[in-house]
């Protein structure tokens, strides 16, 4: 893939501002396209579009291709009639100048709301129209499953399939010809739903590219366990006779955790995967590239080697490496769909190997200018080794703010980060001047998180890896995007050779 030089901004979709307690497709997308567009940025990052399984945390999902309802503007159900007027007034969920996520409340709306507009679908006849088939006939390969699977959680009341009716747990086909039977409405219910989210979403991407902006995405490697990719295609993970994981993901100890990290995802049995041909992968992809311009691989390491962790183990201590399956699941998924337009995740533990195997694929990795000044030798991640071929950040959505950083700096790594800012235009407020460093450099797209944009501390944080509550809450007030910094980010893409300007 190759890169022009060009600069964008991080924001999740969660953190869009609105008024139905979430960020969703409504009028918060429209704005930031706006200010995308004025400020000479031609590249919006987002996280996982998926339905979160728990926690909130679009990296754990009940499905790698679903969209979150969550996201479902009623602006656009009451365009389409499917919403009346007095049900669409109706519709509160939080205040909009909050900047906090109340899921709570935008779940009890948003439920509400769609199973209305799902009646209004139904009593139109519009599960019959041709728009809605084709959708239904171009997901086939995971949305049969996946509305198969919510029907059965909801029977069930868990998302552990494992527990389950035993018939059910083992897709026997008279089991699951019984439950389209008996849940024909929930199963419908679903697929509505994710017909609604693929048109809005569609629609808001169309809005970004004719504005001349790319949709950025991210693709987890790993999958949940109490997900409908595990449950409809067992064969290809590392499972028992009863349907448990006999190994699980995770990193071995680090720097940062003397016991590593036990993620818990299920492991693919890479050699069945090879067996279908790669076929799971290579349509997770074309699916990913409906939604998105670009996608990134998170933890590409794996697909090198990765560590795998005895199901059960308290911590990822007694992990091991274990080669991954290499390029050919790029090969097989280029040969069907054509060129990835692919940015590798290789943060971490990375060796030169799955370097070479990044290169070998032309793929772009990332420098994260944070991890840049904590030694006075290893200059990797600070500005002036930035290779052409990169994504650079100023962080990531699982860093500290720029500002949250910097005040936790030691003196010594506050003295190296010194010596930088002084070369930027001192009229420029602190977090600006970390996001020109960034801009300066040759990497080919310089991304700035929006926090970091608005110089906002680590009570912005969008997430804190490790810990179970109170990540992916941040959200963007509309008062925050204002002519002065719209003029000043505008300026910095400009000068710096990363928009077109007059």
């Amino acid at each position: 893939m190759e890169l022009d030089r060009a600069a964008g901004i991080l924001l999740h979709v969660t953190s869009l501002p609105g008024p139905f307690g979430v960020g969703d497709f409504g009028c918060g997308t429209r704005r930031l396209i706006d200010f995308l567009q004025q400020t000479g940025q031609s590249i919006w990052q987002i996280l996982p579009l998926s339905p979160p399984l728990h926690g909130n945390s679009p990296y754990s999902s009940a499905s790698a291709f679903a969209g979150n309802p969550l996201f479902i503007t009623p602006d656009g159900l009451h365009a389409s009639g499917w919403l009346t007027d007095s049900e669409y007034r109706a519709l509160t969920a939080g205040s909009p100048s909050s900047p906090h996520c109340d899921y709570t409340a935008a779940r009890r709306a948003k439920l509400v709301m769609l199973h209305q507009a799902f009646r209004r679908f139904l009593s139109e006849g519009a599960d019959r129209s041709p728009e809605y088939h084709e959708f239904c006939q171009r997901s086939s390969y995971w949305l049969d499953d996946y509305a198969l699977f919510a029907a059965a959680c909801e029977v069930h009341g868990t998302d552990d399939w494992s527990t389950w009716a035993p018939e059910l747990a083992r897709r026997d086909p008279e089991a699951l010809e019984r439950l389209r039977k008996d849940h024909a409405d929930s199963i419908a219910w679903t697929k509505f739903v994710q017909y609604v989210f693929d048109s809005q979403w569609r629609e808001v991407w169309h809005q970004a590219s004719a504005a001349g902006i790319r949709v950025f995405g991210d693709l987890p490697i790993f999958v949940a366990y109490g997900s409908s990719d595990v449950w409809a295609h067992q064969h290809l993970f590392c499972l028992d006779h009863a349907g448990k994981p006999t190994v699980v993901a995770g990193v071995p100890p680090d720097y940062f955790s003397r016991t590593g990290q036990l993620w818990g995802n299920p492991l693919y049995d890479w050699q069945a995967v090879k067996a279908d041909n790669y076929r799971w992968w290579v349509e997770r992809l074309k699916w990913a590239f409906q939604w998105h311009d670009v996608v990134r691989i998170d933890h590409f390491r794996a697909f090198e080697a990765y560590w795998e962790i005895p199901a059960g183990a308290r911590t990822a201590v007694g992990g091991r490496w274990v080669p991954g399956p290499g390029r050919e699941v790029f090969d097989v998924a280029t040969a069907q769909i054509g060129p990835l337009n692919i940015v590798a995740e290789d943060l971490g533990m990375i060796t030169p190997e799955v370097h070479a195997l990044r290169e070998a694929l032309g793929m772009p990795g990332m420098r994260v200018l944070q991890f840049g000044f904590d030694s006075e030798d290893d200059t990797y991640h600070r500005p002036e080794s930035y290779p052409h071929d990169c994504v650079a950040y100023t962080g990531t959505h699982d860093n500290s703010t720029i500002i949250g950083w910097y005040q936790q700096c030691p003196p010594t790594t506050k003295a190296r980060v010194g010596r930088y800012l002084q070369q930027e235009p001192q009229s420029l407020p602190l977090h600006l001047k970390f996001a020109s460093m960034l801009f300066r450099s040759q990497a080919g797209w310089a991304i700035v998180p929006m926090q970091d944009l608005l110089g906002l501390d680590d009570r912005a944080r969008m997430n804190v890896p490790g810990r179970a509550e109170g990540n992916w809450t941040w959200r963007l007030v509309p008062e925050q995007l204002t002519e002065e910094l719209s003029q000043q980010v505008r300026t910095l893409s400009c000068s710096h050779g990363r928009a077109r300007c007059p």
